[in-house]
């Protein structure tokens, strides 16, 4: 996976690594007898850095990326920045110190030599380890954004067959007994399959697009339903543009009329809202005034497929959100049952309303 050429902040902090290192050997080499504090660590710090400038210039020459180069390439790399460092950075440091001969006649030459070459190896590989090591972390944290992203996938290609075989065997009971319905229910299943296409293929979009999507599943099951069915959805539209997971809202929505409602002669009112929670946090609720909690988990033989879509819900939550995503099953006081799903939000400003 490529990696990106470092940011300015860490090539400052790179910098800084390396003058510090450049004091230590000054210190060193000051309590070592080789000349006054002040000089020593202006022909450290000038030999040290002109040789970080050069390996970094090669580096990022080398790899595009801005990861370093492998094999004889990093070597030849830390030998042409030594040999420059020690060659430009002792003349600066000759002309601060007023030492007229060259270092090539200078006394200290092969110490000098010995010390740049194993201070820009030192050097060198501490940000090579450095480097690798952010490497690694990019990869992983790529290779875990793409498998979360294809759990989604494959919980969402689960997921939309089932609710589309649960309206077709609704169209089927129609067609026996209202033909006229069935067709308008065929009409509102094509414009709903055509804003679903969109949102099945991103796991991500706007609170308005799911709540717009509702009201085409709602417009269907109402064709059958008729007047046993009321709804009522309730978006603030300053959370409209809020990001939430696709289709997450309708499995909650199916549940609830077919175990709340449907049961129950005269049917019922569904409430859908959103509202934001203290701690930046986004809650969806779906309530309806049916058959209440226990009808709505019943002990069947096909409670396992009546289920499915609460099962992708929480499922899908968990990938996206970790322990944060929560859905929540809560009986009403008075009858009915009330699900809600609650997630963090990343918008900043409405963030700091909560």
């Amino acid at each position: 996976m490529p990696v990106s050429p470092p940011p300015l902040r860490q090539l400052l902090r790179d910098g800084l690594v390396t003058a510090a290192f450049c004091c230590v050997i000054a210190l060193a080499l000051t309590v070592g007898g080789h000349g006054a504090w002040d000089e020593q660590l202006v022909y450290s710090l000038a030999i040290g850095g002109v040789a970080w400038l050069v390996i970094e210039a090669g580096r990022l020459a080398f790899a595009a990326d801005g990861s370093w180069p492998h094999g004889w390439r990093g070597a030849a790399l830390v030998a042409a920045g030594s040999l420059v460092g020690l060659l430009l950075g002792s003349a600066l440091g000759d002309r601060y110190s007023g030492q007229p001969q060259p270092i090539w006649r200078s006394p200290w030459l092969a110490s000098t030599l010995v010390i740049t070459v194993l201070a820009a190896v030192a050097v060198s590989f501490f940000m090579y380890s450095r480097a690798h090591a952010r490497r690694l972390a990019l990869e992983a944290a790529q290779a875990q954004r793409d498998a979360v992203q294809a759990r989604l996938s494959l919980l969402q290609a689960q997921l939309e067959p089932h609710m589309l075989f649960n309206t077709l065997a609704n169209l089927r009971a129609l067609i026996a007994s209202d033909t006229p319905r069935a067709l308008d229910m065929l009409d509102h299943l094509n414009a709903w399959l055509r804003a679903t296409l969109g949102a099945s293929r991103t796991a991500l979009h706007p609170l308005a697009d799911e709540f717009a999507l509702l009201q085409d599943y709602l417009a269907l099951i109402a064709v059958r339903l008729g007047p046993r069915l009321a709804y009522r959805l309730e978006l603030p539209p300053a959370l409209a543009t809020l990001p939430v997971p696709a289709l997450v809202l309708q499995p909650l929505v199916e549940n609830a009329i077919r175990h709340g409602l449907e049961p129950q002669l005269a049917g019922g009112t569904l409430q859908v809202r959103a509202e934001l929670l203290p701690g930046a946090l986004l809650c969806l609720s779906v309530h309806d005034d049916g058959a209440g909690l226990s009808a709505a988990l019943p002990a069947k033989a096909d409670s396992s497929t009546s289920h499915f879509g609460l099962s992708q819900v929480r499922q899908r939550l968990t990938a996206l959100y970790g322990p944060a995503g929560t859905l929540e099953l809560i009986a009403g006081d008075a009858g009915g049952t009330r699900a809600r799903v609650i997630f963090p939000i990343k918008n900043t400003d409405l963030a700091g309303q909560a």
